[in-house]
């Protein structure tokens, strides 16, 4: 894969700053309370440039989120031909990414703050929500062919997508008690597989 060019690398850069910046003001003095355009400042920007990055003040927290999101519904959409949704979310959900495949990985450091901040911001837990509800309504739909069954596709897709929601949960809950290595991240992919085992087998004919 070709490295990326000048003005990529300084789209890059300017994103990573008023990340960082957005996310130091947002330990001090909490979500709400922090205005787009003290983060502008903060990053050496205009406040138009923070919006141009991302969207909504949320997005600052929820754009890997988002984008996490984006990938796995897409490995699903475009799983190989007879491969079933449940099996082809597996697939993707048990392979090692991130700070699970890297517990060293120096973003780990800056996880449990995060937690921290959407755990004490009204605004953030319903950007959480409304992520997975998301995630759910593509994935229901993606289900719906297999199993022919509204209220089934939705009951599965809720499980499915529950399962990467409490995986965010313990890698935050680890970071913060600094118990996250590799053994750990071994026994949370395993867990995942395992549940999502359970969902695909309660599919099964009987």
């Amino acid at each position: 894969m070709p490295e990326p060019g000048l003005r990529e690398r300084k789209k890059q850069e300017t994103r990573r700053r008023i990340t960082a910046a957005a996310i130091e003001l947002f330990a001090e003095r909490g979500f709400e309370q922090v205005p787009v355009a003290d983060i502008a400042v903060a990053a050496d920007v205009s406040t138009a440039t923070v919006f141009n990055y991302f969207p909504a003040k949320e997005d600052l927290i929820y754009d890997g989120m988002a984008a996490f999101n984006e990938h796995l519904l897409a490995a699903v959409r475009d799983r190989p031909a007879g491969q079933r949704v449940v099996s082809a979310f597996r697939a993707y959900v048990v392979q090692p990414r991130g700070v699970l495949a890297d517990p060293g990985s120096p973003v780990l450091a800056g996880l449990s703050r995060i937690a921290r901040i959407v755990q004490d911001s009204p605004s953030l837990r319903a950007r959480e929500r409304l992520e997975a509800d998301i995630a759910v309504a593509t994935l229901r739909d993606l289900l719906a062919d297999e199993l022919g069954d509204d209220l089934r596709s939705w009951t599965v897709a809720s499980a499915l997508v529950g399962t990467t929601r409490g995986m965010t949960r313990e890698v935050q809950r680890a970071a913060a008690e600094g118990t996250l290595d590799a053994r750990m991240a071994k026994r949370l992919l395993a867990s995942a597989a395992a549940a999502i085992d359970l969902v695909e087998a309660g599919l099964a004919p009987s």
